[in-house]
């Protein structure tokens, strides 16, 4: 499976501890072995993983590509942005 990461999640990504990243980095390896869990509402075509207790990662799945939405370190950044679609 292919990944590719847009601009924001890449920005995102970049501005995470090396830690995080690393959590990131695992969680999007075991994304390509599984299919799509949990669907985000309000008819957005996202999906939404929880990478660690806080830290989110929304993504979408097109075929045999997915692409990273955006990467959150905390949930309060991603309900402000998951509120911003409501």
């Amino acid at each position: 499976m292919k990944i590719i990461f847009e601009k924001r999640a890449t920005d995102d990504f970049l501005s995470f501890d090396r830690q995080l990243q690393e959590f990131f980095r695992k969680h999007i390896d075991k994304l390509q072995n599984m299919p799509p869990r949990r669907h985000l509402r309000y008819g957005l075509p996202f999906h939404v993983e929880e990478v660690t207790k806080q830290a989110r990662l929304v993504y979408n799945e097109e075929g045999d590509t997915l692409y990273v939405i955006r990467c959150f370190a905390t949930h309060k950044e991603y309900e402000r942005w998951y509120q911003s679609y409501k």
